[in-house]
């Protein structure tokens, strides 16, 4: 019987990358010769931003607009993940042009969270907001600035109780607390399990985890099973790579991480093996459609 390969149909960029993307690509088709600046990678994948770069996109980060003296006429795209209110002011004052494409999942998180903050300290109210995120992400960035920085960000279970034993999680206040929207369901669910056992006050919990995320969980957890190897696709700097690539981990024990085709190796497969291949919200189809040819070529 000879190896099988299997691309899954959910694996692939998610709505607000698609459309960061679109918008990056119509503004480089429209303007041949001019470059497009993104402040941070428009994708956390190295392969897509080879591509985008040899179209005219140029990553740049908070300290590039610290040597920045004017910038009239130049356009800067903020990605999916969104930004802190005070980017828009710098960049306002530097002269970019600016393309929006925070993630519309995004958008409403932030404002949920400056809305639950101003109810947290209504009428001498102490409360507080809590974020399960990953620290330093720009997503999580741009959500804690909608607060001054005044909410706090766990990354896991083991995070949440160090700061409950520190003294940092409010428990006799009031508390509401979001996800980071490519957050793993699960871990969400038993974090927020531990603090309604911990709350004296009143708690709100937000599901703000994106429901394309959400889904692929359940849907992917049976995709792993159901191959005798997963070759899992996705940039080392993607988040949401990571959260899924462990799930897969978790239900097959033959899961192999790569960023790029040449990674693959002969001796991950079997000459009879179901090979499945997957990737973030972040992977393009086409990568996972070059990593299936090259397994069905035979990688040597």
């Amino acid at each position: 019987m000879a190896i099988s390969v299997e691309i899954d149909r959910q694996s692939g960029f998610c709505g607000g990358v698609i459309r960061a993307i679109s918008k990056a690509e119509e503004y480089l088709d429209k303007n041949p010769g001019k470059s497009l600046y993104s402040l941070g990678a428009i994708v956390h994948n190295e392969a897509e931003l080879n591509r985008l770069g040899e179209k005219g996109l140029v990553a740049i980060d908070r300290s590039d607009m610290e040597d920045i003296n004017g910038a009239e006429g130049e356009t800067l795209l903020i990605r999916a993940h969104g930004e802190p209110p005070e980017t828009y002011d710098t960049l306002k004052t530097l002269g970019f042009d600016v393309i929006d494409c925070t993630c519309p999942v995004v958008l409403k998180l932030q404002q949920n969270i400056r809305e639950a903050y101003n109810r947290l300290h209504s009428d001498g109210k102490d409360g507080q907001v809590i974020i399960f995120g990953k620290i330093g992400h720009a997503e999580v960035l741009g959500l804690i600035g909608q607060v001054g920085g005044d909410a706090l960000v766990v990354e896991s279970k083991e995070m949440f109780l160090e700061n409950v034993e520190a003294g940092n999680v409010k428990v006799d206040g009031p508390i509401e607390i979001f996800s980071q929207t490519t957050k793993s369901p699960s871990e969400y669910a038993e974090i927020c399990s531990l603090l309604q056992g911990m709350a004296k006050d009143t708690l709100e919990i937000h599901n703000t985890i994106c429901q394309q995320v959400a889904t692929r969980h359940a849907e992917l957890s049976e995709f792993a099973m159901t191959h005798d190897v997963i070759v899992f696709v996705s940039g080392r700097a993607s988040s949401n790579g990571k959260v899924l690539c462990d799930l897969c981990k978790s239900v097959n024990i033959r899961t192999y991480h790569i960023g790029e085709v040449s990674e693959l190796k002969n001796e991950w497969f079997r000459d009879d093996d179901r090979v499945g291949i997957c990737g973030a919200t972040s992977t393009p189809k086409w990568l996972l459609e070059e990593v299936a040819k090259k397994i069905l070529q035979g990688i040597c």
